[in-house]
């Protein structure tokens, strides 16, 4: 399927070590001749790390979308039904975000976008980076796996030794992910190794 043309909502949750591999998704959605619009979490907003400053991340996702950042609930409302995506991505999605999305939380921008697509019955692409997916956040990762119009970018243990209980996306199959969940299609095998 062509995503030219198509309006993909892009979520950017806190797993600062991911968004060196989810930059240049981003990047190959806009190539691809998609309208990104992106969607920050509070965290990616304030948030300083090792990986980067939180401006530097904000302004680079700006120069690749060319769009202006969501970065409040209200901004993400309209994404149901007075500006409706065809498909919302949320990559990095952490175990937060995921234990949150599980249980029906909507506590930030991203979920809200999340949420309002869902609402308009098209699909959301999760990109899981959390260090609990095989620990106490594993029921939530099932239950979003047994949700309708939810897909997964592949994704497998980044580390079973020191990080037995962690699991991240691989985020260089983003846009095959996407492209299936148009079709309401999911992409396999959804567990790999990495």
């Amino acid at each position: 399927m062509s995503l030219k043309g198509k309006t993909i909502g892009f979520g950017l949750t806190g797993s600062h070590c991911t968004y060196s591999e989810v930059f240049p998704q981003m990047q190959k959605l806009m190539d691809l001749g998609a309208t990104v619009v992106p969607v920050v979490s509070y965290t990616v907003q304030k948030t300083d790390t090792y990986f980067g400053e939180a401006a530097e991340h904000l302004k680079k996702i700006e120069e690749i979308t060319g769009e202006k950042l969501i970065s409040t609930i209200p901004e993400a409302e309209p994404l149901g039904p007075k500006r409706p995506l065809d498909c919302m991505v949320i990559a990095p999605l952490t175990g937060n975000s995921m234990s949150k999305m599980a249980n029906a939380l909507t506590d930030s921008p991203v979920l809200m976008a999340a949420k309002a697509t869902l609402r308009n019955q098209s699909p959301v692409v999760l990109a899981i980076s959390t260090n609990d997916a095989l620990g106490l956040n594993g029921v939530n990762l099932m239950r979003l796996m047994a949700t309708k119009n939810i897909f997964f970018v592949p994704y497998g243990q980044d580390d079973p030794v020191k990080k037995p209980n962690s699991m991240v996306a691989r985020m260089d199959s983003l846009v095959e992910t996407i492209e299936a969940a148009l079709e309401f299609k999911q992409v396999q095998p959804v567990i790999i190794e990495r």
